[in-house]
Parts: C-alpha cells; structure tokens; sequence
C-alpha cells in the first residue's frame, strides 16, 4: 500500500470508514489488520502494557488477504463486516484458536465446535482478529484472570476497566480493533463500556445465541456489541441477532420478526418527544467521594436530555427494588450446575468446577467463583430456593413493566455503576467485591430485560462514566434511538491519552 495507507485515520474508525476506505482504494483490509497488530504490540504487550489481549489471531493477516482479493476480483463485500477486524471476548469458542476462558486450567486448550457468534462474524466477512481478557469464567466485575492476571484501564492505568468484558472494553477503547464482542449475564459488557467510554449493549437474552459460550446463569446470559459508536452497535446486531437451532433459547427472535435493520433506528432527534423515567434510587450518595463524580456527570446528562426534548418524569420508583435484587440474585445457586454441564459436554483438561476449586485454578480475587464453588448446589431439580429465585425475575419484570406503563415511559435511566473505576489496589485490598459491588447493571440483567450503556462524559480526573438505559424486552430499537440521539449532540467518545497514533 506504501504511503496510502497513512492518510487512513485508524485511531476511531467506523466500519462504514473502512468500508468507504476500501471503496477508495485507499486501504486495504492487509493493512488494516497490520495497523491494528501494530498497536496491539505498542501498547497491549508494550507501553502501558494494558494486557487486554490473551490471543492474536496468527491467520488475521492471510485471512485480510483473502478477502481483499475477493474484493479486487468481485468489486463486492462478502457480507457487512467485510474485512473488519473484531475484538472477541475468550471465553466464546474459537475452532481456530486457543480459548481460555480466562482460566489458567485452560491455556492452550483449542475447542472442537466454534460459537454461533463467532461464525456469524466470519460468515459477514470479520476478521476475528484477537481474543481478549476476562476473569476466569466471566465470575468478577474486575479485570483480572488467572490465565493472563490484570487488565489495565487505558484512560487511567492505575484503575480497573470493568469486567467481565474487560479485555474487549480496554482493547476497543485504545483502538487494538475496530469493534468487539462482550458477553453480559449481571452487567458484564456494560460495566466495561461504562468504565471505557464504550457503548455497551444488552439485548433481550435469547435474540442471540449462546452456543458455544461458557455460561454463568443461562437463561441470563446473552453476548452482545462493544463499540465506539451506535451505530457500529446496530451494525453488529444485525448480524448477531437471529435464531440458532443449537439454542432454544433463541426461538424468542419470533418475537421481533419484520423491524428490518436495526440502522433504521439511528434517529438524531430520537429523544424528542420521549418520556424518561430517572430511577433516584440508582444514584450513589453525594457524601461518597468515589459516588459524586459520577452523579455530577449523570445530572449534565439529565440536563442534555432535556435539551433534546425529552421530558423527565424525575424520579421514578421501581417498588421493592432492592429486595427483588436480592430475590432474584441466581448465581450462588446456578453458576456452579451450568459450568458444570457446560464442561462435561467437552473434552476438556480439567472436568468441573470443583476440580478447578480443588486444584487452586482460579485468580484468588473471585471471591463469586469461590462463593458457587463452595456454596452452590450440583443439582437444581427440586431446589426450592432455585425455582422461587426464577419466579421471582418474572414478577420483577412485571414490576418493572408496571412502571413504564403507569408512567408511560420509553426508558429508565440511571448510571451504570454509582462510582468511579477502582483502583488495582482497591481490589486486591477487598474493598471491592463482586459480591457486594454498586453495580446498577443486575436491574435489567435479573429482570430480562434490554439496556444499553453509553458514554455520559468524564469526571473532572478525566475517568469515564456510562449512562444506562433501561428498555423492556425486546425494544431494543427504541434503546438505539435514545443512545444516537444523545450521541450525536454530546460526542463524549474520546480516545484514551495513554495509546496516541503511531507514528509511521
């Protein structure tokens, strides 16, 4: 490509750039993935060292190669992520590349069936380019596993990214790919996009599919987009979004058929006119210090939205709301019964979540991994608590429902998680745990409901803060609505200082 290339800002792009890039003939998909390998070893494995990447794909290059040819000699993209290069969370399998699940017990070990979401990617032309960090099976809101140990957070690196989708969030964050794959059970990709200044989205579980991810609380689990940009978001899912015949889960894509491209949805005056309810009771309190950046950002961001002609019914109260989180907190009872399954369906080195607890096999800060390995029942038939913990999400839904419709509301708003990243010490010190951390994000994960996280702006010491809203099952176009329209008038995605354009 020679000097063509430079003229290509990496640093941000979308995949319509790219693809209008390509068009122009001013890069090619080769060089594209060059660029990207290029940082990925001045600031991943160098630099800041951020650690987000477990894996490089060693076919990216030849695979980029591929599809350019096959562009040169058709003049068309293979699919709508033609030549793009993804970023994917390692604990979706990966028949062509080592999958760890972010467990130490699992370094080298390559999977025998690939994942619906990954073969959904390659069959619309992706390129999966890395696979990236998570803590041992997707079990912390924090970035640390025991296969590869911590990833940093790229606009502060002395802080946490988010988890469990760490990796992906850090790595699209500081421009490693163009966009990434996350997996959310309580708020796993939604945390990270919030500490990352990504956008992170949630869809109904069951719009797309699970085969081949290890699950957590299954009927919970979904994984979706990690991006830069909505509309990358609604490009993502149009290709994730659809039935899988592997995952019955997913027969619930009858209930969205004939909405065309979720593209359709990116409306720029998308929050005129809209009711937005604001849940108080997700706000931290003012006296906390590690709380009051965070809702000093989210009230410019109430004040945005009126701006843009949204009326604020302010607040709105979920009833019951902390009782129904604790009521329909599953993963002490599920987690250990769904890994355990999930392994023996495999040939795999190690075959049960006891053994990886006996053997030691784990990152000794996950305090909920260690919780179901020592407390969680191997069987749920007749567990009581279990089936009155899933009826319990029902009725939370339901109340939840009652508030949209008794306010007629298009969406709940609130912040992602009520304080600041934490620090690497704060963490390994115990003074934040999975457990018990403020995380808003198990609202709409333990009611099965959609909701996106966007970037809301930064506190005065320069760290991210998301913005959650809360949609009903389902309605995922209105939450792409919302989150364009505040987008496009706030342009709060900013690269982080610690991974500037190379130089050439």
């Amino acid at each position: 490509m020679g000097m063509t290339s430079t003229e290509f800002a990496l640093e941000e792009a979308t995949i319509g750039q790219i693809h209008r890039a390509f068009e122009a003939e001013t890069l090619t998909s080769e060089s594209l993935v060059d660029r990207y390998l290029e940082r990925i070893d001045a600031y991943d494995h160098n630099g800041p060292e951020l650690n987000s990447i477990i894996t490089v794909n060693d076919e990216a290059t030849k695979r980029a190669a591929e599809l350019d040819q096959s562009f040169a000699d058709s003049g068309t993209f293979v699919g709508p992520l033609h030549g793009v290069p993804v970023l994917v969370k390692d604990h979706l399998e990966t028949t062509d590349m080592e999958t760890t699940y972010g467990s130490e017990a699992f370094d080298g070990y390559i999977p025998e069936t690939e994942s619906e979401v990954t073969r959904r990617l390659r069959d619309a032309g992706a390129i999966v380019l890395a696979k990236t960090n998570l803590p041992d099976w997707a079990t912390s809101w924090f970035g640390f596993s025991s296969v590869a140990g911590r990833t940093k957070n790229p606009y502060e690196l002395s802080r946490d990214p988010g988890g469990s989708s760490s990796g992906t969030g850090a790595a699209v964050a500081a421009n490693l790919g163009t966009v990434g794959i996350g997996t959310d059970c309580g708020g796993s990709i939604r945390v990270p996009a919030s500490f990352s200044n990504l956008v992170g989205f949630r869809v109904t579980p069951g719009l797309i599919s699970r085969t081949g991810v290890s699950p957590l609380v299954s009927q919970q689990d979904t994984a979706g987009p990690m991006t830069r940009s909505i509309r990358d978001t609604a490009k993502l899912l149009d290709v994730l979004v659809g039935y899988d015949a592997r995952d019955d889960l997913t027969g619930k894509t009858e209930l969205i058929d004939g909405r065309g491209s979720y593209t359709n949805h990116l409306l720029a005056d998308g929050l005129h006119g809209t009711r937005i309810g604001v849940l108080r009771a997700g706000f931290g309190d003012d006296g906390n210090p590690d709380a009051a950046p965070v809702n000093q950002v989210t009230e410019r961001a109430l004040t945005t939205m009126e701006n843009l002609g949204a009326t604020l019914v302010d607040p709105v109260e979920i009833p019951d709301l902390e009782s129904s989180l604790e009521e329909t907190m599953l993963y002490i009872l599920q987690s250990k019964r769904d890994l355990n399954a999930f392994l023996e369906d495999r040939e795999t080195p190690v075959d049960s979540v006891a053994e990886l607890y006996e053997n030691g096999q784990y990152h000794d800060i996950l305090d909920l991994f260690i919780g179901f390995a020592e407390d969680g029942p191997e069987d749920l038939t007749d567990n009581l608590a279990y089936w009155k913990c899933r009826n319990a999400q029902y009725e939370f839904q339901q109340n939840i429902l009652d508030v949209f419709a008794s306010h007629d509301l298009d969406a709940i708003v609130y912040p992602d998680v009520q304080v600041v990243p934490p620090t690497e010490d704060e963490i390994r010190d115990g003074e934040y745990e999975t457990m018990t951390f403020a995380t808003n994000t198990i609202i709409a994960s333990q009611s099965l409901c959609s909701a996106v996280s966007i970037p809301a702006g930064f506190t005065d010491d320069g760290l991210p803060v998301g913005l959650e809203f809360l949609g009903r099952p389902f309605d995922e176009p209105t939450l792409l609505e919302l989150g364009y329209a505040f987008e496009q008038a706030t342009d709060h995605r900013q690269p982080p200082a610690t991974t500037p354009p190379l130089a050439d």
